[in-house]
């Protein structure tokens, strides 16, 4: 059974997003997805000043099973990332709610498509 914290909203591509103030949003993988994905080896992430479109690939994961895209689960400009990521990339496997987050994006207009946690665990069954 995978962990779906009730404060955050989820993309359908299995991201995550966690206001932090502001226009100011959080995101990373879920716990489905890293389970999914298994031993995470490698993220590409975005670079700090990037735009990024909601539902368009910004970064990369690679795990011991595949590579996948990621895709942004808003529209914006990221303000920062987890650097953290390029020397311990499986803590998206270990804590993707907390340390394994992968970037802060500035959203510069509001998603409309993001599901709450009860509408996310109707999608992962």
């Amino acid at each position: 059974m995978s962990n779906v914290p009730a404060n955050l909203q989820y993309s359908k591509e299995h991201e995550w997003v966690e206001g932090t103030g502001g226009n100011r949003f959080k995101i990373g993988i879920t716990d489905y997805a890293q389970g999914a994905l298994g031993d995470i080896v490698y993220v590409q992430l975005p670079k700090v000043g990037d735009s990024v479109t909601e539902g368009a690939v910004c970064g990369e994961i690679e795990s011991t099973k595949s590579v996948s895209e990621l895709f942004s689960p808003v529209t914006g400009t990221v303000v920062a990332i987890n650097e953290q990521l390029d020397s311990a990339p499986e803590t998206l496997n270990s804590d993707p709610y907390g340390a394994g987050w992968i970037a802060e994006i500035e959203v510069s207009a509001p998603s409309t498509s993001l599901m709450d946690a009860a509408g996310y665990s109707a999608l992962i069954g």
